[in-house]
C-alpha cells in the first residue's frame, strides 16, 4: 500500500538517534516487503523486537485438503460448520476451519467469541472478511475497530490479536495467501495513487490512528509459517521477554488497514459486466471482487444475471453474505453459502432466474468472490459442509445409480 501514514513519535531523519524520555535509545525495525525493494515501514520499540526465551511448536487446525474429485460444481453450507453455542470456546485465529485451499491462497471460517492470542502470519497477507459481528483488531502498528462488511488487510507477519466485541458471535472468513494482498494494479498509478476510475480510493481505507503501549513480560506469539506440514506450514509459539505492543511510532507504506464493503462504489453498464469490474484486491495467482447492492443493465432488452461461462482458468468460489442473490435462484443457495465452480465445468445463473430478472431495475445482493488460477482441493471444513447436490441444480436430476 503506497499510502505513507506517520502514527505516533518519531525522529526527523530515517536511521538516526532517538532516545527514550531516560536517555536510552528506541529501538528501530524495518518491516518490508521483497527485501528491500517494495513497501516498507520503520517502527521505533521500547523493547528489541528480535528477543525470545522460549519457544515451542503450535499444532495448527487441521490444514489436510481434498482434491475435487471428481470435478464437481459444489455447495458449502459454512454455517453449518458452527453450530449451537459452540463459538463459545472459539477464537478468530486457532479456531479457524479449513475450507478450500492451493499452493496460493487458503480460505478458512470462523465463529468466535473468545479472544485469539497474539499471532503474526509469517507465510503471507491475509485479507479477513467480517461477515457478522464486531472486534477490536489490535495491531503492533495500533488498532482497529471492525464490523460487518470490513476487510482487514494484515501484512505478513504483523504481530495482531482479534478481541470480539459486541453482543453476538464474530464471523470471520479469512483469504491467507502464500504473498502480498493489494489494490489491483490497474485501479493504480505508476506511483501508487487510486486512479479516478478505480471503485475506491485512499479516503475510503482507515488505518490505526495511534500507537498502542501494552505492558507484559513472558507473552506467547503464536506463528504460523512455512514447514513440513500439510500446505508446507508449521506452527511455533515465540515466548518474548515484553509485551510486542511496545511501538511508540511509526512511518511508511506498509501496515494493517481496513476497509468496508460499503465504500466499493459499483461499476455498471448498459449491458451485464464482467466480474472483473467488482474487483477489490488481487494476491500472488488469485483476485478478490465483490457484488454489492446496485442499479443493473439498462439496455432495453438487458438480461441482468450473467451469462453462462466457463472459467478456464481459474476456479470461483463465491461466499453468499447477505440480500437475494438472483442468479442462484432455486438452487439452494442462502447466506452463509459458498458455491465451488471449478475451472472446467460452465456455470451460470439457474434456468427459471434468466425470465425472472428481465425488467429487474436492482440487485440488492452482497457476496465475496474469491478467483484463483489454480485449482482450488477441499480443506476439513469444506468436505463438512458439502451439501452433495448443487452439482445437479441445474438439470433438476441427479445420477440413476
Amino acid at each position: 500500500m503506497a499510502h505513507y501514514r506517520q502514527v505516533g513519535e518519531i525522529p526527523p531523519k530515517r536511521h538516526t538517534q532517538f532516545r527514550r524520555p531516560d536517555g536510552r535509545l528506541y529501538a528501530e525495525e524495518l518491516m518490508g516487503e521483497e527485501g528491500f525493494s517494495s513497501d516498507s515501514s520503520l517502527l521505533y520499540h521500547r523493547g528489541v523486537p528480535s528477543s525470545l526465551v522460549d519457544a515451542r511448536s503450535w499444532e495448527l487446525p487441521d490444514q489436510t485438503t481434498t482434491p475435487n474429485t471428481p470435478l464437481l460444481p459444489r455447495h458449502l453450507r459454512l454455517h453449518d460448520l458452527f453450530p449451537g453455542e459452540e463459538h463459545k470456546a472459539v477464537d478468530p485465529v486457532t479456531g479457524r476451519r479449513l475450507v478450500l485451499g492451493n499452493a496460493d491462497v487458503r480460505i478458512s471460517y470462523a465463529v468466535s467469541s473468545l479472544p485469539s492470542p497474539l499471532y503474526r502470519n509469517a507465510v503471507g497477507d491475509e485479507c479477513v472478511f467480517v461477515e457478522r459481528g464486531r472486534a477490536r483488531v489490535e495491531t503492533v502498528f495500533g488498532a482497529l475497530d471492525v464490523g460487518p462488511g470490513d476487510y482487514v488487510v494484515l501484512p505478513r507477519a504483523t504481530t495482531h490479536r482479534w478481541l470480539p466485541t459486541g453482543d453476538e458471535p464474530l464471523r470471520t472468513y479469512a483469504v491467507e495467501a502464500n504473498g502480498h494482498i493489494a489494490p489491483p494494479k490497474r485501479y493504480l498509478s505508476k506511483y501508487g495513487q487510486f486512479l479516478e476510475h478505480a471503485p475506491y480510493c485512499e479516503r475510503d481505507l482507515r488505518g490505526p490512528a495511534e500507537p498502542l503501549l501494552a505492558e507484559g513480560s513472558d507473552v506467547e506469539v503464536y506463528v504460523k509459517h512455512r514447514g513440513d506440514g500439510p500446505g508446507g506450514l508449521a506452527g511455533t509459539v515465540h515466548v518474548v521477554p515484553e509485551h510486542p505492543f511496545d511501538v511508540v511510532g511509526w512511518d511508511g507504506c506498509l501496515y494493517p488497514y481496513a476497509f468496508s464493503v460499503s465504500d466499493f462504489e459499483p461499476i455498471t453498464g448498459r449491458v451485464h459486466q464482467p466480474p472483473p469490474v467488482h474487483q477489490v484486491f488481487e494476491g500472488p495467482n488469485f483476485v478478490i471482487c465483490n457484488f454489492v447492492p446496485r442499479k443493473v443493465d439498462y439496455h432495453p432488452l438487458a438480461v441482468p444475471v450473467p451469462y453462462y461461462h466457463s472459467n478456464v482458468d481459474s476456479d470461483e468460489i463465491m461466499f453468499y453474505v447477505d440480500g437475494d442473490y438472483e442468479a442462484r435462484k432455486g438452487s439452494g443457495i442462502g447466506k452463509g453459502s459458498v458455491t465451488v465452480h471449478p475451472g472446467g465445468h460452465s456455470h451460470g445463473p439457474q434456468p427459471a432466474a434468466v425470465e425472472a430478472s428481465l425488467g429487474a431495475e436492482r440487485f440488492d445482493e452482497l457476496a465475496v468472490m474469491v478467483d484463483t488460477f489454480r485449482p482450488l482441493h477441499l480443506g476439513e471444513g469444506g468436505t463438512a459442509v458439502d451439501d452433495g447436490r448443487y452439482a445437479w441444480s441445474w438439470s433438476g436430476r441427479g445420477p440413476s445409480r
